[in-house]
């Protein structure tokens, strides 16, 4: 089968269009022929091998896995041992180790039935900006109708559906972005909207019941006064140092959050069914709507990498594999 690799660290020059073997189900899995992909902040570090220490689980000198993990879209060729719910044929979609092939392998606890409303390009924009949008405003910052949320990178593929999500629950939403993006984030249902190059968001203290920073590299002790005196901050920006990237920022909230009457929180997304389902639920009710930047096919995925590096973009890029009929 073709998939895209990589054999060592860098920019998007390093990945490459191959055959490779058709991957092997094991029990609890899912073998999916993938119909699309998409590019994420956690792809573009995983090609970079950037921060250094993400190269500890992933490979020193290279990565132990070629192909990249991200969120796929597909229709179920076969499923191993002790899987329910899901059968040959089916059109799911969830997070995989390796995405970018024509077959990838997916564990059935981390893929749900397809949105019927989405196409496979669409569908593969939500699993992991979606879920992290939910989990960062519904588990981590318990928001609840009526509060004010400040959501830093409103237009980035997280930010776009934690806008939508945000509002389908009754908050009050400012989203911070881009001049460019202004409009893009008010369409998707902020109640106000801040262009950072231009007006200083940090200047008005005590205004929001929680924070959610998706973009950026502000301190907890410049976000802390933005909050309501027993209000949350949730950070998910992956952005940081070279060397260890948001870990300082993020070891910093943990390390002080029992000292403060706020509330500091930080999270790794993981996919489950569940979630899922409850994304889904969002969409099938046209409360959420997936935005895909720009769709390019499998072969011209390094092009696609760096359309994803330029700044101020929105939505999700996502990559296209096409099957003969």
């Amino acid at each position: 089968m073709k998939a895209v690799v990589q054999s060592r660290y860098g920019g998007a020059d390093v990945l490459e269009l191959a055959e490779v073997d058709r991957p092997e189900i094991g029990d609890g899995e899912v073998l999916l022929q993938v119909h699309a992909a998409s590019i994420g902040a956690w792809v573009d570090h995983l090609v970079a091998g950037d921060p250094l220490v993400m190269r500890l689980p992933f490979g020193l000198r290279r990565p132990r896995q070629p192909i990249r993990a991200s969120d796929v879209a597909g229709r179920v060729v076969a499923v191993g041992a002790h899987v329910e719910g899901v059968r040959p044929g089916d059109d799911v979609y969830g997070e995989c180790d390796a995405a970018f092939a024509e077959y990838a392998v997916v564990s059935a606890d981390a893929c749900s039935p397809k949105p019927s409303s989405l196409s496979f390009e669409e569908a593969a924009a939500v699993p992991i900006a979606g879920q992290t949008a939910l989990l960062a405003l519904r588990d981590h910052g318990q928001l609840q109708a009526g509060q004010h949320v400040l959501l830093i990178g409103a237009a980035g593929g997280v930010g776009s559906f934690a806008v939508q999500i945000a509002a389908a629950m009754g908050a009050v939403v400012t989203g911070v972005c881009s001049g460019r993006n202004v409009e893009f984030v008010r369409s998707l249902g902020a109640d106000h909207v801040i262009d950072y190059t231009v007006d200083d968001f940090l200047g008005d203290p005590g205004q929001y019941d929680l924070i959610v920073q998706l973009a950026g590299a502000q301190s907890v002790k410049v976000l802390r006064p933005l909050l309501t005196k027993r209000g949350t901050l949730v950070l998910s920006s992956g952005e940081g140092g070279r060397w260890f990237g948001p870990l300082g920022r993020l070891v910093a909230a943990i390390a002080f959050s029992p000292f403060v009457s706020q509330r500091l929180r930080t999270f790794v997304a993981t996919s489950t069914s569940a979630n899922l389902a409850d994304l889904t639920e969002l969409i099938e009710s046209e409360q959420v709507t997936p935005v895909v930047d720009r769709a390019v096919p499998l072969a011209e995925m390094a092009a696609a990498l760096r359309h994803f590096q330029q700044p101020h973009g929105h939505g999700k890029t996502v990559i296209t594999v096409d099957h003969p009929l």
